[in-house]
């Protein structure tokens, strides 16, 4: 949506003033958050597959409806609701909540990593294929192609039903409800949900406002697709490789390094001359971290609760991640406004990921005794 944020402000009468668009962008992100946890208690109660089926289809609906707006509530509602609501059905919570079932314990945080790692190939093709688009077709053609892609996601959602169809249905002896009590009574999980705001926080302020910020520079604005695509590549590695450590070492340790090298990475960029040498070295640098978090996080939740109901858990620390989001590309589009520069901005996603790091480490990782019971009597068994 970053792409966007120019093009729809400026093409709908609002010049630079891109407030309407990032409000919009940033209640897509907190309507993703807000309603992870209950299409996640859906899918886990239902099965996931008819969620991401619905969820896809509602999404696509969101984008071709985007690019009909032309006017400010129609941009919210399009953007903002039906887009929002389509996301949290076929993102990272749910796909993450599947392979974290079917994954064996020993290579679960590997597994999501590789998941996370694909998320972020279709962003190597998808932001500079926006960019061209908006270049040259204009931003309603760009909508309505982005539109027929994502219906996509049904025939894939049609395979995976078949690949896991054994393990989805299987019954388990505890409750929707008592996880999510066994989980709220866990001091580490609240830590991990107010450490994840941080991660929204930061990386989509990146995503947003970006080509935004650089088009002020020397460099411009186009810059932005070719960082986001080096981000992207980059991302693939970084959360792969999280991934694979996550399996060998204290997943609480390797968030707060991410979090605190995120923030060392961040300030090192906004204190340089922007040059294209400098926003690819960011870009590559920040990349590596980019979603690095994601599967150690949801990897935490898995090892401390169990898989069986990491739709819900994990859609609930999620809550606070697009929380995170909503508030830094609404804020950025505030700050940038009122003060006619991302400074401020800047200076808050640093000291955020700083707090974020130390957050993490009196966190409780250990699997609950629940969990230890169970694999106990797998063991005897």
């Amino acid at each position: 949506m970053g792409m966007f944020l120019r093009p729809v402000s400026e093409a709908l009468g609002w010049g630079t003033d891109v407030r309407v668009m990032s409000f919009a962008t940033g209640l897509q992100l907190l309507i993703y958050g807000c309603a992870a946890p209950f299409l996640g208690a859906a899918a886990d109660r239902w099965g996931p597959i008819r969620v991401l089926i619905l969820s896809g289809l509602l999404y696509s609906f969101g984008l071709f409806m985007m690019s009909q707006s032309t006017s400010e509530f129609g941009l919210v509602l399009n953007v903002g609701i039906f887009i929002g609501l389509g996301s949290a059905g076929i993102a990272l919570p749910m796909l993450l909540s599947i392979v974290g079932r079917v994954a064996p314990e020993k290579w679960r945080t590997f597994w999501l990593g590789i998941v996370v790692s694909g998320g972020t190939a279709g962003q190597m093709l998808i932001v500079p294929l926006t960019h061209y688009l908006i270049s040259y077709k204009g931003w309603v053609y760009a909508t309505i192609v982005l539109g027929t892609m994502a219906l996509l996601v049904v025939p894939f959602a049609l395979t995976m039903a078949s690949a896991a169809k054994g393990i989805l249905s299987k019954k388990d002896s505890q409750s929707l409800g008592d996880a999510i009590k066994e989980a709220a009574g866990h001091r580490g999980f609240w830590l991990l949900t107010v450490a994840f705001f941080v991660c929204g926080f930061q990386v989509q302020f990146i995503n947003n406002h970006l080509e935004n910020y650089l088009n002020a520079t020397a460099v411009g604005g186009a810059m932005a697709a070719t960082a986001i695509a080096f981000i992207g590549f980059f991302n693939m590695l970084g959360t792969q490789a999280s991934g694979f450590l996550g399996g060998f070492l204290r997943k609480k340790y390797l968030l707060a390094f991410i979090y605190s090298a995120r923030s060392t990475v961040f300030l090192v960029f906004f204190i340089l001359p922007k040059t294209e040498l400098s926003v690819i070295l960011f870009a590559c640098s920040v990349g590596i971290l980019w979603l690095a978090t994601v599967p150690l996080t949801s990897g935490i939740v898995a090892e401390v609760f169990g898989p069986r109901y990491l739709a819900t858990l994990y859609g609930l620390v999620f809550l606070s991640h697009q929380v995170g989001s909503f508030t830094s590309v609404w804020l950025g589009g505030i700050i940038k406004y009122h003060t006619g520069s991302y400074d401020y901005a800047w200076w808050l996603i640093i000291s955020a990921g700083i707090v974020a790091s130390l957050l993490h480490l009196p966190i409780d990782d250990k699997p609950v005794s629940r969990i230890l019971s169970e694999q106990k009597e797998n063991t005897a068994a």
